[in-house]
């Protein structure tokens, strides 16, 4: 196991793929807290990110046992992106009726950073940005983190956001624009380039 964990991911991939199963071992411990954090500050409910981890790691397993595992990035973009598409499915599935556009408010950041595009070329960058955005989004505060995780990660409507939240829209809405305001200037402070 030792030996094991001097490897880099893709030499682990690689021998896990050849049935070396502590090799996967040593990459859930490697990426098991980065990936989780992720998930869990995105859906904010122990159970669903518990649940949600656990899908990530059985479609990576189950991706490089098929020997279907190509990627020419990082792992840890990879086990990131993962973890991120099923996040998205789940809000899909729960997703309530848009009323208020997020360009209206000058932001659509899910579309700006273009995720889903499929140069892999620039998926590494993409998913860095990803990892950028969510560490920024923490430094909010409390008030424009939650409305600002609301409207993005579970396409709720500002009204909606309102009533959740027992403040008006109007004070949603403020939240939000604050919330964009904070991000610029600390993406700035940390040279971190979002497209906003």
């Amino acid at each position: 196991m030792e030996f094991l964990k001097s490897l880099t991911d893709e030499e682990l991939v690689q021998l896990y793929a050849e049935g070396n199963n502590e090799a996967f071992d040593v990459l859930l411990l490697r990426h098991k807290k980065r990936v989780y954090t992720y998930i869990y500050t995105t859906v904010k409910d122990v159970d669903i990110a518990n649940d949600l981890f656990q899908e990530t790691f059985i479609k990576a397993i189950t991706t490089i046992k098929r020997g279907r595992y190509t990627e020419k990035g990082k792992f840890s973009s990879w086990i990131l992106r993962i973890s991120h598409n099923l996040t998205i499915d789940y809000f899909r599935k729960e997703k309530n009726e848009n009323t208020i556009s997020n360009e209206e408010y000058g932001l659509d950041l899910l579309n700006n950073i273009k995720l889903y595009d499929t140069d892999m070329q620039e998926q590494s960058d993409k998913e860095e940005t990803l990892t950028n955005l969510v560490e920024l989004i923490e430094l909010l505060p409390d008030c424009q983190k939650e409305v600002l995780k609301m409207r993005i990660f579970e396409d709720i409507s500002f009204k909606d956001i309102a009533d959740k939240t027992q403040v008006s829209i109007n004070t949603a809405l403020g939240r939000m624009r604050y919330a964009v305001m904070n991000m610029k200037r600390l993406a700035k402070e940390h040279n971190i380039y979002l497209e906003f």
